[in-house]
């Protein structure tokens, strides 16, 4: 070997590892990035961008052979970031779950760049966008995923913007804000190729990244001015509603008459004493927490319920846990001034990673009161886009939801209800039993809250909610844009296959 040739051999060496090093510098910008736009920092702009420094390693700064490495760093990263604290006291797939989603997310990109070279990048932008949904819509259906995570969620501050999403759903947010990063990307792939040509890389036309620029600038332009005629104060009648927080340490038992006694001498004066004040300062419907009570309200201490209800002139929604034979029923009631009780909804989607089980869900129930007509969810069940819908498609105009969550989603929780809010147009009551309880109007606007964490905290809020009025297409046509993407990515893997086999039978 000449001493050219090793001068040359060792160059190459040296940029492989410059180029691998930049590139997962790049790709983890991108999982930093996209972490601050969410909850508790709140960066949303950055949400728009955030995929393009680990588009831009992947696609051109990584070594080819290794480029998908800069997917699930990128992937992998921000699943650490978004959701590492949330469960780090969880199960133990939980607490490896962003380095198992990183690898797969790295083995899926194997072929992708390709893939993208045989297509010359003319599916770039739709099929990132669309397989990034679709994976959302997967997740929808996975008991112990839900939509933590979506995209969209960073923009819980912004009710201007996401009004759509009464008409597209959460998934079609997702969608547009994919749009964006990839048609971006796009753009600064093009502008890459005509700075830093690469002999080895199929290059991004400039006329190809301008076009998508500019009709992704359309679509995001129709979506703004849609949201804005969207958004409106309600005119549909107000509701004082009240959501008693107590200050709950995480898991309490009552395995002995002991421990019971002690609730009934704190937690059930404090709910009594914090419902009567609630009245007193006008509140129509006051939510307790999730498994506030360790008993059926329906069985025991029921004439002081009633005698609660009745001198508060109230409606009372009860969360509580009872333990049966066959399994725990995590339950809610509503139990009227005159001393009825409405029925009882058990919980959808119980908290399967922390061990937790329901054995009553299935049903959507809702209850025409002179306030309105009322419906309950539990908790979990907003992580996840059917209960909510469910509720509202049985006529429900304001939802009332206990909670229990613990300290490391306090400040992200609440962003789950805000949208099932504006997908079904209704108000929603989140009461919790230590970090964070919520009153949210149809439209996605907070018009009370409290976030305590660590520590539990005891809170009352008070305030008026409107009406929903419970006809967003949303609600009749469900996750249609998330049905659309899962079509899309079922096309795209075969489009994948088709290219690649004219391919191979082209270099024969």
């Amino acid at each position: 070997m000449t001493t050219s040739n090793k001068v040359t051999e060792k160059m190459s060496q040296r940029e492989f590892w410059v180029r691998t090093i930049v590139g997962l510098v790049l790709a983890a910008a991108s999982a930093v990035l996209l972490t601050l736009a969410f909850a508790p920092y709140n960066l949303w702009l950055l949400i728009w961008i955030g995929f393009i420094p680990g588009l831009l390693a992947q696609y051109r700064i990584m070594p080819r052979r290794i480029a998908w490495l800069a997917t699930g760093v990128f992937v992998g990263g921000f699943v650490l970031g978004y959701l590492g604290p949330v469960f780090v006291d969880g199960i133990w797939y939980m607490k490896y779950l962003w380095l198992i989603i990183g690898v797969i997310a790295a083995l899926a990109n194997i072929g992708a760049i390709a893939f993208q070279e045989r297509t010359h990048y003319r599916w770039f932008i739709l099929q990132g966008a669309v397989i990034w949904v679709a994976i959302e819509m997967i997740r929808n259906f996975i008991p112990v995923a839900g939509t933590w995570g979506y995209l969209a969620y960073s923009l819980y501050q912004q009710p201007w913007l996401i009004q759509p999403v009464s008409i597209f759903g959460i998934f079609g947010l997702s969608l547009l804000i994919l749009l964006v990063n990839y048609s971006l990307a796009l753009g600064a792939l093009a502008l890459y190729d005509r700075f830093w040509p690469k002999d080895d890389r199929v290059p991004v036309q400039f006329s190809l990244a301008t076009r998508w620029l500019i009709g992704v600038s359309v679509v995001a332009v129709a979506w703004t001015g849609l949201s804005l005629v969207l958004f409106r104060t309600p005119d549909t009648p107000t509701v004082r509603v009240a959501a008693i927080q107590l200050a709950r340490p995480p898991s309490p038992s009552f395995s002995s008459p002991e421990e019971f006694r002690q609730f009934l001498e704190n937690d059930w004066k404090r709910l009594i004493d914090d419902s009567r004040e609630a009245a007193a300062q006008g509140a129509q419907l006051i939510v307790w927490p999730e498994e506030a009570l360790p008993f059926d309200p329906q069985v025991n201490h029921t004439e002081e319920l009633r005698a609660l209800t009745a001198d508060t002139g109230a409606y009372l929604v009860m969360g509580y846990n009872v333990m049966t034979e066959k399994g725990r029923r995590n339950e809610v009631t509503i139990l009227t001034p005159d001393g009825e009780f409405l029925g009882v909804y058990g919980k959808e989607h119980p908290t399967y990673m922390r061990g937790e089980e329901s054995i009553t869900g299935g049903t959507f129930p809702t209850y025409d009161t002179s306030l309105g007509t009322l419906g309950t969810v539990i908790c979990f069940d907003f992580a996840f886009t059917d209960s909510a819908r469910e509720v509202v498609a049985n006529g429900a105009q304001l939802i009332a939801a206990p909670s229990w969550d613990w300290p490391a989603i306090a400040d992200k929780n609440y962003a789950h209800p805000l949208f099932r809010a504006v997908e079904n147009r209704v108000s929603i009551v989140k009461a919790d039993a230590a970090h964070d309880s919520a009153i949210i109007d149809p439209y996605g606007r907070i018009i009370d809250l409290v976030v305590i964490a660590p520590q539990p905290g005891r809170a009352t809020l008070v305030a008026d909610v409107p009406l929903g009025t419970a006809n967003a297409p949303q609600t009749r046509l469900g996750d249609w844009v998330g049905w659309i993407a899962l079509a899309g990515l079922v096309f795209f893997i075969a489009l994948d296959v088709i290219t690649a086999r004219r391919e191979k039978r082209g270099d024969e």
